[in-house]
């Protein structure tokens, strides 16, 4: 123990010589504290965590009354039923409490996720970038100081524990390829859907399947890809043995993701489904209209962007680390796809797209172009348009801004994949 606390101790004070990150330190903790005085004493009523917390007192009062919007303050409780056993005890140690404590969790979370996307950058970064940690160390600041983080932490959202289960599994299928690691990062990956289901678009993206266009062959790992499979649907399955002693939950969890009121309400999403339908809002349409083709418009743009990234993904042209291009593919669909996508979710994102910036080449022209650009906008500038969509939503209510930066590193990904690049690794630890 004390030879580990010793290493800690050590490594912290190296990161300390490097400026961004002292900084990033000193301002990670002014987010932290600022976000518990305005939570707390301004925003009681306006935040996620209520929604967490009062989903915590209707599963051990009356679990089948989950998703009665009758039995929240503000929002609806949208997330699968064994989520609700989660907050339990957060409910149980009151508002204030709990919610000091679960900001104090997300504090946690992100120093792990700091040294787990660490590790990810050390383990694909090419070898044309500079070695050592000064490059890493920035880039992992820059999302510390992140204004999607103190957004996340002022909601009280559980964003953060997304993110670090899915570094963790990316990583371990990264580092070992044996059945063993790739079925425990599975589960790992598929305990996130438990939090929020915003990573169920990963699941096409972890079968080993490749389609060479040069030779014509089509070749696919089938008992480790079902492996996969398995691993990740394992922990969502719990869920269908609620769903079956209680199938009104099955109902109610249906309705207020896919086919309720909730999803046609004009808001500051910036997804392209709800793009879509805020301009039909805006040509005359109704939202009890609206309430008959919003699923089609849902599952036509996922179709759309969900077939284009799966067949890019499909004939990549490079195998190895192709797994983050997977990952990113997947997220992106969600955040373009789904009805309510929204600026605490860049927090999913924006680790992803760091790990691309050090995979691809250092000069490359896709990076400068499209992902470095799209990093500094969804990290520090994407809140501004959700002030303005704020301020103009009567007349305007589109907030397109992400929508633009999105789909900027969706082509990127995809002409990553479509360009022939085999990628030179400093995998040393």
């Amino acid at each position: 123990m004390k030879t580990h606390m010793s290493i800690i101790k050590r490594r912290f004070r190296e990161l300390w010589e490097f400026k961004i990150f002292r900084y990033a330190v000193i301002i990670h903790i002014f987010y932290f504290i600022l976000a518990l005085i305005l939570t707390l004493v301004f925003l009681r009523d306006q935040n996620d965590f209520l929604v967490y917390y009062e989903g915590g007192k209707v599963f051990i009062n009356n679990v089948n009354e989950l998703y009665n919007k009758n039995n929240y303050s503000r929002w609806p409780f949208r997330y699968f039923p064994i989520s609700a056993l989660f907050f339990v005890p957060f409910y149980l140690m009151g508002f204030d409490l709990g919610f000091i404590v679960f900001t104090l969790i997300n504090l946690i979370l992100n120093i792990l996720i700091f040294l787990v996307l660490y590790k990810l950058i050390v383990l694909i970064r090419r070898e044309d970038h500079e070695q050592g940690d000064k490059r890493i160390v920035l880039y992992v600041s820059l999302f510390l100081i992140g204004l999607p983080n103190l957004f996340n932490y002022i909601l009280g959202q559980i964003n953060l524990y997304i993110t670090l289960l899915i570094l963790i599994s990316l990583f371990l299928f990264l580092k070992y390829e044996d059945t063993k690691h790739n079925f425990i990062a599975s589960i790992i990956l598929g305990i996130s859907i438990l939090f929020k289901p915003i990573t169920i678009f990963l699941l096409p993206f972890l079968m080993l399947v490749h389609f060479d266009l040069e030779q014509k062959k089509f070749e696919i790992k089938f008992i480790k890809s079902i492996i996969r499979l398995v691993g990740f649907l394992i922990p969502v399955s719990l869920n269908f043995f609620i769903f079956f002693i209680h199938p009104e939950l099955l109902h109610g969890f249906l309705n207020v993701n896919l086919t309720g009121e909730d999803t046609v309400i004009v808001n500051h999403s910036f997804s392209i489904t709800k793009l879509i339908q805020n301009f039909l809002i805006v040509i005359g349409f109704s939202q009890e209209q609206l309430l008959s083709f919003q699923l089609p418009i849902f599952l036509v743009i996922l179709f759309i962007l969900g077939g284009i990234g799966f067949i890019t993904y499909l004939v990549r042209r490079f195998e190895d680390n192709d797994l983050i291009y997977g990952y990113t593919f997947g997220i992106l669909i969600m955040l373009l796809g789904y009805f309510d996508s929204w600026d605490h979710h860049i927090l999913i994102l924006t680790p992803l797209l760091i790990i691309i910036i050090f995979n691809l080449p250092k000069n490359s022209d896709l990076t400068r172009k499209f992902n470095k650009p799209s990093f500094f906008f969804l990290n520090f500038f994407d809140l501004a348009f959700f002030g303005i969509w704020v301020l103009t939503q009567r007349w305007f209510p589109f907030n397109f801004a992400s929508t633009v930066f999105l789909l900027l590193i969706f082509y990127s990904i995809c002409k990553s994949c479509l360009i022939r690049n085999t990628p030179k690794i400093n995998n040393k630890f």
